[in-house]
């Protein structure tokens, strides 16, 4: 997957940004979201707006922010004000297109686990720090975009624990429980892109990375999907590759 060309890295935040359609809000979190969003407001959607947890909204950044918190991340911002007024008058006023999301488990449709691992989430052989704002965007935003290393424990048949849902248990079940918008439309590994398929809302394989098959991908992942048709993933192009790195992160604070 990583290339003299290129690394893993590289690839990943690459196709972070190509899922941002121009004009687009984003509600970017720190690392490859925020490569991804920085890339994709310098090479294909001048116009995109970018939220950040802390509190801006529609920053131009310059520089890369070390996280959300970072007071470059207030650079030309339209607002800057705090987590309660972007939580409530934009992303619960339903101006948010597109949120990034991560977790320690994803299942085949899309639902999160940032929580616990084990049957009993108040005896978990694992703790984690739980949800902060994920759940919010995962209800609340138009769609989600998930980051996730790809290991086979990482991708159960279902998640030990629903932080943040996702199509929930497929079909119509996450509107029928009173998720009115949003939902994951794709999930950005390690290893490929998986997106999930409108009718039953279930994950498939929509390219592998350079240097895998799909085969090997539905072998890392713990349940059974479709992985017939899956393409390979565009490599990231040279302009792509410079911009990422003399512009985006030229001090390689997250590239590597």
């Amino acid at each position: 997957m990583a290339t003299p060309r290129y690394t893993l890295t590289e690839l990943m935040a690459v196709v972070a940004a190509r899922e941002i359609a121009d004009g687009e809000v984003v509600f970017a979190g720190t690392g490859l979201p925020m490569l991804g969003v920085m890339l994709a407001q310098r090479i294909h959607a001048p116009r995109c707006i970018i939220i950040f947890e802390a509190g801006t909204v529609a920053s131009r950044l310059a520089h890369l922010p070390m996280s959300v918190g970072d007071p470059r991340v207030m650079r030309g911002a339209a607002t800057a004000a705090g987590l309660m007024e972007v939580f409530t008058f934009v992303l619960q006023a339903g101006r948010v297109d597109v949120g990034f999301l991560s977790g320690a488990q994803v299942d085949r449709f899309g639902n999160i686990n940032s929580t616990s691992i084990g049957s009993d989430p108040r005896r978990p052989s694992v703790r984690f720090s739980g949800s902060g704002g994920a759940c919010d965007i995962a209800c609340l935003a138009r769609r989600t975009i998930i980051i996730a290393k790809h290991e086979k424990r990482r991708f159960p048949e279902k998640v030990d624990y629903v932080t943040s849902p996702g199509w929930l248990a497929g079909g119509t079940s996450r509107t029928e429980s009173g998720l009115i918008r949003g939902g994951p439309s794709s999930v950005v590994t390690t290893m490929g892109v998986m997106r999930f398929r409108p009718e039953n809302k279930e994950a498939y394989l929509a390219s592998f990375h350079p240097g895998l098959t799909p085969q090997a991908v539905a072998e890392a992942t713990g349940f059974p999907w479709a992985v017939t048709g899956a393409t390979e993933t565009p490599p990231p192009a040279d302009e792509e590759l410079r911009i990422l790195r003399e512009d985006v992160d030229p001090e390689r604070i997250f590239l590597r």
